[in-house]
Formats: structure tokens, sequence, C-alpha cells
């Protein structure tokens, strides 16, 4: 028998939620967008695609220069209001949140890598509000041969969320000799790349069950000759240290990007499953459990939505504190130090865990009609799982980090 659909979710059920919360949207620079966003959400996920007409408007907009300096030509935000607009595009559709996310702590990556002396490409990237991506996951390989004033790239990049919407990717590759072999002692650079390169190739190979219109796809380089100009050295494992030191074109670069990534992360996380606690509450007030009984009315159902709420709360309390002590740490231009950079990634890993737990327990309040295709809480629980997953917030590292860190232990590389 064929399962019937979920009834519309009503905002206005779910009111005593959103003032415990303390959920506000009227003041984001994405507001204009979300009514946008939520109607095409349900369908970038059975097609994989965001809605191309919403891509182009929000690629018109300044929510693409919320993390760049104003040296640069972007708003500066904070990393507190950056997580906020995050959580709010998360709410309606992770997707967009995800691929959007990952341009906006790339470009932040950008930034710290290429430096002040290429602040000239860096503010065209910002002016044209263009959109840039970091295929660089498990499985990547990219050698670049150095020939004249230019490098030809060949090799493959994975996880290379949003690029099919983008503009440019980043990519690290080592230099090779004329026998193709790299060369030694390792060189390894980090370029910008158009997508528009001759050679330059986006495999729509992305079919997790999660996150499914991101566009996380692979991306190859055959012969894509890029300017030496649009390259530099690669830090490596040491660049959150490094990043301490060098030229940067304002403070907040001193911060490393997976640090920053983890605690958007976090937000998006937060948007998700207070859409998912949202339209559960919002559910149980015409539902009937066995028996004809109210499901609003029983204790279990009070306790896990309770709960639930409460595990939400105290994850939103973790990821904003840690974010306005990023905000201070760069307002008074105070260097992050090690310590630093490992406490935001455990209480964004951690806050991540505790939303994990909410989430079992929706699951266990909604019972077998949330395994159901039909129903919306399958799709949130799809993009959720996604999140706690991303190797920057992975609780195995960043824990497995911190222990060394705390026993003096020295450091794996990443």
């Amino acid at each position: 028998m064929a399962s019937s659909p979920a009834p519309a979710f009503d905002h206005n059920t779910a009111s005593g939620l959103t003032a415990v919360l303390a959920r506000r949207e009227d003041d984001l620079v994405v507001g204009p967008f979300l009514a946008q966003i939520e109607d095409q959400a349900e369908t970038a996920d059975s097609t994989r695609r965001i809605d191309p007409s919403l891509i182009a408007a929000i690629k018109g907009s300044d929510v693409m220069r919320l993390s760049a300096s104003r040296e640069l030509g972007g708003l500066e935000y904070s990393m507190f209001a950056i997580g906020r607009e995050l959580e709010a595009i998360a709410y309606r559709d992770p997707s967009l949140a995800w691929a959007l996310w990952n341009h906006l702590c790339v470009f932040h990556l950008f930034v710290g890598s290429l430096g002040p002396e290429n602040a000239g490409l860096l503010e065209e990237i910002v002016a044209r509000r263009e959109w840039v991506s970091f295929p660089a996951g498990a499985g990547s390989g990219v050698h670049g041969k150095i020939e004249g004033d230019h490098a030809t790239l060949n090799g493959r990049g994975s996880f290379s969320t949003g690029a099919a919407y983008g503009d440019h990717c980043g990519v690290v590759f080592a230099v090779v000799g004329d026998d193709g072999v790299p060369v030694r002692p390792l060189d390894l650079r980090f370029a910008v790349v158009s997508n528009h390169s001759e050679g330059f190739r986006i495999d729509p190979s992305w079919d997790g069950s999660g996150l499914r219109a991101s566009a996380t796809d692979d991306v190859y380089y055959h012969d894509v000759s890029v300017p030496l100009s649009r390259t530099c050295q690669w830090f490596g494992a040491n660049r959150a240290e490094s990043l301490r030191s060098v030229p940067v074109v304002h403070h907040r670069y001193r911060e490393d990007w997976v640090g920053i990534s983890d605690i958007w992360l976090g937000w998006m996380a937060l948007g998700v499953v207070s859409r998912a606690l949202a339209e559960i509450v919002d559910a149980t007030q015409s539902r009937r459990v066995i028996m004809g009984a109210k499901m609003v009315e029983r204790p279990t159902v009070q306790i896990n939505i309770g709960r639930a709420t409460a595990l939400t709360l105290a994850a939103k309390a973790a990821v904003a504190d840690i974010c306005h002590e990023i905000d201070e740490r760069i307002n008074n231009a105070v260097v992050p130090d090690t310590a630093a950079y490992y406490r935001q990634q455990a209480v964004t890993s951690m806050a991540v865990e505790q939303l994990s737990q909410a989430m079992e327990l929706l699951s266990r309040t909604l019972g077998g009609n949330g395994t159901r295709e039909s129903h919306p809480f399958d799709r949130r629980l799809r993009d959720f799982r996604s999140m706690p997953l991303h190797i920057n917030v992975h609780q195995d590292r960043v824990t497995h980090q911190l222990g060394r860190l705390v026993l003096g232990v020295d450091l794996d590389p990443f």
C-alpha cells in the first residue's frame, strides 16, 4: 500500500519552540531568498540540483561577500553572524547551505594561502561575486609541470562541493619534473583555477544519500594551464601554525579555515535539527497513536521532545559561545594558538554530537513513519547524517588530536 504524504508543515504550530530556541531571521542578508530557498528545496533533493534561478540570484547578492574582509571589498561579517545566515539556509535547504558554507570557508582559505601579494585576484573574485570551491578530499591527486610562466595540471580532485554552481576551484598540486615524477624535496603549490579553463571537467558523481543537491562531485584536470601568478607555495600540514606569523590581508585570516569550517558546520547542523524538531512538534498536534490516543498527550513523547529541545539549546549555546570567542580574538588582533585552534574544533564536534542525540530522540518519537520517503523527517535525517561525518568536525579526528594535545604527545599532521 502506498504511504500517504505527510501533512503540510505549519510554522505557527511550532511557535512555542521558536520562542524557546530564540530563532530570528529578520536581519539576515539571505532573508530575501528564504522563501525561494524553501520552495525549491524538495525538488532540489529529488533532482540533485539547486534551482538555477536561485543560484543566479544568490550569486548576484552580497551573500557571496560575507566572509571577505573590507580590504577585499567584502562585508567582513563576524563568525557568529555568518553562522546565523547558514543556519537559516540549512533550516530550509541543507544542500544549498552546504554548498555556500564551502564557498565561504574555502574563500577564507584562499585569502590566507594567497596572502596580500595576491590581493588583486582576491578583490576581483569578491567584486564579481564569484563562487569558489576546494576539491581536495580523499583520493585527490594532481601533478603540475612548470612551463615558463604557467603550470600544466593533470589529475583528479574529489569532494568539489558547489563547483557545479561555481567559478573557481582551489587545487593543491605536486610539481613534477620532465619524467612526470614529483620532484624531491617535494614542492607543493596552491593554485586558483577557473572552472571555465580548457581541460577542466566536472563529473557529476555525487550520489550520497544526504545533501543530494550539494554538487559534491569529482573534478578532472587534463593539461589545464594556470598562470604562476595564480599560484603560491602550499603551507601543507603546518598551515594553521604558519598563518600566525606570515603577512595576511586582515587579522581574521590568521584563523585557519578548518576551525572556521567547523563552527559554521555546527550552525548548519542546528538549522537541520531545529527544522526536524519543529516539524515533529507540529505533527504531534494532530497525530494519533495506537488505540487512538493523542500523540501530544503521551509522556514519552513529551519527554523525548523536551530532551531533544534541551540538547539543541545546549549545542546552540556552545557554538555561539565559541564563535564569540573567535570574533573577540579577531577584533582585538589576538593571534590564535594551538589550544584555541583545537578548542573551537572540540566544542563544535561535541555540539554536533549533542544534535545527533537529539535526532535519535526525534526518530524514536516519530517511529516507523519517519522511515518513509514521503515523510519530511527522512530527508532531514539523511541530510543531518552527513554532517558529523565531515573530516573537519569528525569526532574521531578531533578528540584524538585533543587527547594528544592534553597529554603532551606530538600532534598528527591533520
